[in-house]
């Protein structure tokens, strides 16, 4: 067992499917907001490890889709101002237990890491519903403007 903080997006189907793997494996979860989160470049940064920075994206973000974005162009720099812009541009869930970090659901990965289950071998990245329209920024409240 262990004790994940896993960030996610709320109402994400696919974030609920991998927090639902991770709990049926007995792991202890600390769920968090991702869009909520006060994220700097050198907190975000260790998330993606040695991993080439267009794999740090969320390709199911609407302005990758639409092609405002193109990480495959962008330098560490350019990414993580662009990720601290607009959070749904973070690939997802970010991992983190005992001080070793992840981003993204690689089931085998996440298995090899801390352990999982039997279960859907499905249970990966990116939005499990065809029918789901695409990602959208939360609503911005009165609290969040007051505090920016």
């Amino acid at each position: 067992m262990a004790h994940v903080t896993f960030w996610g997006k709320p109402g994400c189907a696919g974030n609920a499917r991998q927090i639902a793997v991770l709990r049926a494996s007995g792991h202890v979860l600390d769920v968090r907001n991702l869009l909520a989160e006060a994220w700097t470049p050198a907190r975000l940064r260790p998330f993606f490890g040695d991993t080439p920075v267009s794999a740090w994206f969320n390709q199911s973000s609407p302005r990758i889709k639409r092609g405002e974005v193109r990480p495959e162009t962008m330098t560490e720099a350019e990414a993580l101002a662009a990720m601290m812009a607009d959070p749904l541009l973070i690939r997802r869930p970010l991992l983190e237990s005992d001080k070793i970090t992840m981003a993204g659901f690689d089931r085998d990965l996440v298995a090899a890491w801390i352990g999982l289950a039997g279960g859907p071998t499905s249970v990966g990245e990116g939005c499990p519903r065809a029918d789901m329209p695409p990602c959208q920024p939360p609503p911005e409240t009165e609290q969040e403007r007051i505090s920016d």
